[in-house]
């Protein structure tokens, strides 16, 4: 068996921006000022124009380890050569002041010898416009500045200038601090400032960790999720990102080589459900503001996906210069995904939003907008429901009358519907409810009675994962003969190896899927514990944390043959899942424990 292929790196982040540390020490992939930006460090992507920012022993590395800090995302990378050994610890600031938070952009590297005399060399190589342009450097009396137009970064640091423009290494025989800053230059004493923020850093986090919701069932990676997933949301507008990379692909040669830094307003749903369980609900609350703030002020068809400040065009285009990874190519800049016809994306928004309007801890601050905003998002509901789309995986070149769609017509209706009662709004009651009917009647015009299964769309004989969600959406009573068998005969046709799911099997514009889509497996621990079949999900589950990396961090693909991570990484959605599929198992435990799969 080939060696099953990993991504060999962790993120840190401040909720403003993020980046990748691999294990050699490098930062790969840094975007700045934002998620959607130009990589300023981009070696994911291409190992000589991609630029770095690495500490790296003259000699070979002969070992090389990764922890996060407990309940933090403050990551340490410990490098042993044949010299000896020393510690780098990353992060990005984040904590409150000034009753606000403070998250700028700037990282801050410490690197400290742990053992014999190790020596270093750091070079610090940025680059702007996805490669194609580098920066002036200019020595400072204690800083490099890297200039390029009206862009400036500046490094500040407490070793040696000269060092970064004779390339020479030095031995590390004390603590020295690497802080890069954009924009703003870093203006404050090195050492002290350094200090004072990691503690605050730490303390912020391993806060925020201890105000979570956080089950019994496996606390240490659902814990871990919960800060991916807070990592992603870009927190001046509330939007969460699938992934912070490009470009990465779903299978070696596929050709899927997506742009993730956007929000898809398609999985809202899914993300809100995991912030609700986790129970942090100013994160909610910000994402929920981001999709209301997109589905009010965009008055014609709602879009897959936006950007992190809610722009609709999101033109693709390539990096015909950039190598790509492990050559894979085409690199797509934008995403053309943002023209499709998804349909469920009403329905998406009308039960994601429903705790706003429903729930009396956020009631009060809608109600002067429920009527309205459900009656709009209704009538996108009533002029779509009948029509053909792209689907949930986004074909781009053939439409169909998708399940999934219609599954979140008939979910969207049903909240209106509470919605309606919730609030006596008769009109949007008698809406609500013939189109539940309307969306019932497509959803049973894909069922195939021979085989006793839903198809993915009306006239196909093709299964799709995404019909998983008719059991956990309760659409199908989950304790139904009709949901066990629906889901025995998913399970015959996309079940790959060790709880992995593929999503479909059937050619589409790219030819078959060779990797499986890790949110479908989560998905498939679901609805085992939804029909009852608790101890299988329960072993699922656990099989399907052997395809995260060291750092508990998950792709979105996974191949079945050797497990090997592929596709954006980490990926959000990914992460969801599991925090999802966790809290399913958590609640459906006659007597959990806090004990229960802890360390197992």
């Amino acid at each position: 068996m080939k060696k099953r292929h990993t991504y060999d790196s962790g993120i840190i982040g401040n909720c403003a921006f993020i980046a990748h540390v691999e294990k050699n020490s490098n930062i790969n992939w840094l975007c700045w000022p934002s998620f959607e930006d130009s990589f300023i460090f981009g070696g994911l992507l291409d190992k000589q124009q991609g630029g770095q920012f690495s500490i790296l022993p003259p000699k070979e590395i002969t070992q090389s380890q990764q922890a996060y800090l407990e309940n933090t995302n403050i990551l340490t990378t410990t490098i042993t050569s044949e010299d000896g050994s020393y510690k780098i610890t990353d992060f990005a600031p984040r904590f409150e002041q000034y009753e606000r938070y403070y998250k700028p952009l700037m990282l801050i590297r410490k690197v400290e010898p742990v053992e014999g005399h190790p020596k270093i060399k750091v070079r610090c190589e940025p680059v702007l416009d996805y490669g194609g342009s580098k920066f002036a450097k200019y020595r400072g009396s204690n800083h490099i500045e890297f200039v390029k137009g009206d862009v400036k970064m500046r490094l500040a640091t407490n070793m040696p200038i000269s060092h970064f423009f004779d390339n020479m290494p030095i031995v590390l025989d004390r603590t020295i601090y690497l802080i890069l800053t954009y924009g703003t230059p870093f203006e404050a004493p090195i050492e002290r400032t350094a200090e004072d923020f990691l503690l605050r850093t730490k303390k912020y986090w391993q806060h925020w960790v201890k105000e979570a919701s956080i089950p019994a069932f496996y606390q240490r990676e659902v814990i871990r999720s919960a800060l991916v997933l807070k990592l992603h949301q870009y927190e001046d507008t509330g939007a969460i990102i699938a992934a912070s990379t490009m470009a990465l692909p779903e299978f070696p040669g596929s050709g899927r080589n997506w742009d993730y830094r956007y929000c898809w307003l398609r999985d809202s749903y899914y993300v809100l459900t995991a912030l609700s369980h986790i129970g942090h609900f100013e994160e909610m609350e910000r994402y929920a503001s981001y999709i209301a703030q997109i589905t009010q002020t965009d008055a014609g068809r709602l879009q897959p996906l936006y950007g992190i400040m809610g722009k609709s065009r999101l033109t693709e285009s390539l990096l015909d210069h950039l190598d790509g990874y492990q050559g894979n190519k085409p690199i797509r800049l934008g995403n053309q995904a943002f023209e499709h016809i998804q349909n469920d994306v009403y329905g998406q928004a009308l039960v994601a939003l429903l705790p706003l309007f429903t729930d009396y801890r956020f009631r009060y601050q809608n109600v002067h907008i429920a009527e309205e905003w459900t009656n709009f998002i209704l009538q996108k509901i009533e002029s779509t429901i009948d029509e053909a789309d792209a689907g949930i995986w986004e074909f781009r070149n053939f439409e169909n009358q998708h399940c999934y769609s219609n599954l979140f017509q008939w979910a969207g209706a049903s909240a209106a519907l509470k919605i309606g009662k919730q609030y006596g709004f008769t009109a949007i009651i008698e809406q609500a409810e013939r189109l539940r009917a309307k969306a019932s009647a497509h959803i049973e015009n894909c069922f195939d009675p021979k085989r006793a299964v839903y198809a993915h769309a009306v006239g196909s004989a093709h299964l799709d994962a995404s019909t998983l969600q008719l059991i956990m959406m309760n659409y199908l009573d989950p304790q139904s003969d009709k949901a066990k068998k629906h889901l025995q005969e998913l399970e015959k046709e996309l079940k790959g190896e060790h709880g992995l799911f593929y999503r479909y099997l059937h050619t589409d514009d790219f030819g078959k899927p060779k990797s499986t889509f890790l949110v479908c497996a989560f998905w498939y621990v679901e609805a085992l514990a939804c029909v009852g079949r608790l101890e299988e999900a329960k072993a699922v589950f656990k099989e399907l944390l052997a395809f995260a990396n060291d750092l508990m961090l998950f792709s979105e693909d996974v191949d079945d043959q050797d497990g090997s991570q592929w596709g954006n990484f980490p990926q959000a959605y990914s992460h969801v899942g599991l925090v999802n599929a966790a809290y399913r198992i958590g609640t459906k435990l006659d007597n959990p424990t806090f004990f229960d799969g802890l360390y197992e």
